[in-house]
C-alpha cells in the first residue's frame, strides 16, 4: 500500500496544528506528513493533543488511531508561532520538492498539501508562486489547471495567480484550449463523469454586453468553446459571471470555468469555506490542498479547523482507489 504524504507547510502557522489532526483518523492507505518530528512534538504539547509520532521508514502499514507517520525534514531555524522566517523557506520547498518527487517516481499516490506563505519564500530570495506553479514546474508540464471544490461545486481557473491587469492578454486562445483539454480529461479520467457538462465565465461584465464592454468575449473566448461544442462537448458559450452562478445555472453542471482566480473562488469560498478542498488538474499525479492560508494568528491555539485538510485527504484516497 502506497502512502500518501502530506505536506505540513508553513511551520509558524497552522498546518502543523490540522496535520496533527490527522491522527484521529483510520485509513486503510499509510498517511505519511512530511515535518520536523520536534516541532510537531512540541506543537502538540502545546495543543495537549496525544499523539504518537512514528518516524516513517518505509512501512506500508496503515497507523492506529492516535499514531501518526512523520516523515522527517529538519527544519534549519526553531519556530516562533505566529512569526515568519525566511531562513526556514527552504524547509517549506524541502517538503514540497520530496512529495513531488515521491510521487513522480511511484512511490506515493499523491500528495496533500497544508498552506504555505508565499511572501516568506520570496522574502529569502526564492521566487515562488504557489504550489500550483511548483509542481507544474517540476512534473515539466506545459499547463496545469487549478480547480477547487465543495460537494456540490467545482470551479476550475483559466488563469491563477496574475495581477488584474494582466488577465485579459493571458486569455488566448492557445491557453484556453490547453485549460479546457485538461478539465476536460480530468473531470472524465479523475472524477468519472463521462460527459461532463461545463459553464463558462465570460471576462467582462455581463460577458462583454455584445463588445459594448469587451470584446474579449466575440474575438477570443466564444470561438475556442464554439470549436468544443462543435465536437459534441456540453459546454456553454460565455456567460455573465454574475448570474452564472445562480442555483438554476448550477443544477446540472459538473463544473464552472472561470477566468481569473477572484472571479469563481469568492463564489465557491462563501458557499463552502473550510469544506472546499483544492485540486491541482493536469499532473500525472494526484494533488489535493486546503482552502485557506496559513492563519498565523491561530497557530498553536488550538482554534484552527482542519476539515479541509480531510476533505482534501478523503479526496486524494478516493482519486487513488480510483
Amino acid at each position: 500500500m502506497l502512502p500518501l504524504y502530506i505536506t505540513s507547510g508553513e511551520p509558524a502557522g497552522i498546518g502543523p496544528d490540522i496535520c496533527l489532526s490527522l491522527a484521529d483518523r483510520i485509513d486503510e492507505r499509510p498517511l505519511v506528513v512530511l515535518a520536523d518530528l520536534e516541532m510537531l512534538r512540541q506543537r502538540a504539547q502545546q495543543l495537549k493533543l496525544l499523539v504518537e509520532l512514528i518516524e516513517y521508514t518505509g512501512q506500508t502499514t496503515s497507523s492506529e488511531k492516535g499514531q501518526l507517520y512523520v516523515e522527517h525534514v529538519p527544519l534549519k531555524e526553531p519556530v516562533v508561532l505566529g512569526q515568519l522566517n525566511s531562513h526556514n523557506a527552504a524547509y517549506v520547498l524541502e517538503q514540497l520538492r520530496r512529495s513531488a518527487e515521491y510521487a513522480m517516481s511511484g512511490k506515493s499516490v499523491g500528495v496533500a498539501t497544508a498552506p504555505v506563505q508565499k511572501s516568506v519564500i520570496n522574502d529569502a530570495g526564492i521566487h515562488f508562486s504557489g504550489h500550483t506553479e511548483y509542481y507544474q514546474e517540476f512534473a515539466g508540464v506545459a499547463r496545469v489547471v487549478m480547480m477547487l471544490a465543495t460537494k456540490t461545486l467545482r470551479v476550475a481557473l483559466a488563469t491563477t495567480h496574475l495581477p488584474l491587469r494582466a488577465v485579459a492578454d493571458a486569455i488566448t486562445p492557445e491557453r484556453l484550449h490547453q485549460v479546457i483539454d485538461i478539465l476536460i480529461h480530468d473531470l472524465k479520467s479523475k472524477f468519472k463523469i463521462e460527459h461532463p457538462h461545463i459553464l463558462v465565465c465570460g471576462l467582462n461584465p455581463h460577458a462583454g454586453e455584445g463588445g459594448y464592454l469587451g470584446v474579449e468575449e466575440i474575438e477570443v473566448i466564444n470561438p475556442v468553446l464554439e470549436s468544443y461544442r462543435a465536437q459534441g462537448i456540453n459546454m456553454s458559450l460565455s456567460l455573465p459571471a454574475d448570474t452564472l452562478f445562480t442555483p438554476e445555472n448550477l443544477t446540472d453542471a459538473d463544473a464552472v470555468l472561470a477566468m481569473y482566480h477572484d472571479q469563481g473562488l469568492p463564489v465557491l469560498k462563501s458557499q463552502g469555506f473550510g469544506e472546499a478542498i483544492n485540486i491541482t488538474l493536469g499532473l500525472p499525479f494526484i494533488r489535493t490542498s486546503v482552502d485557506h492560508g496559513t492563519a498565523l494568528s491561530l497557530a498553536g491555539t488550538g482554534l484552527a479547523k482542519s476539515s479541509s485538510l480531510h476533505v482534501a485527504v478523503d479526496l486524494a484516497l478516493d482519486l487513488a482507489r480510483q
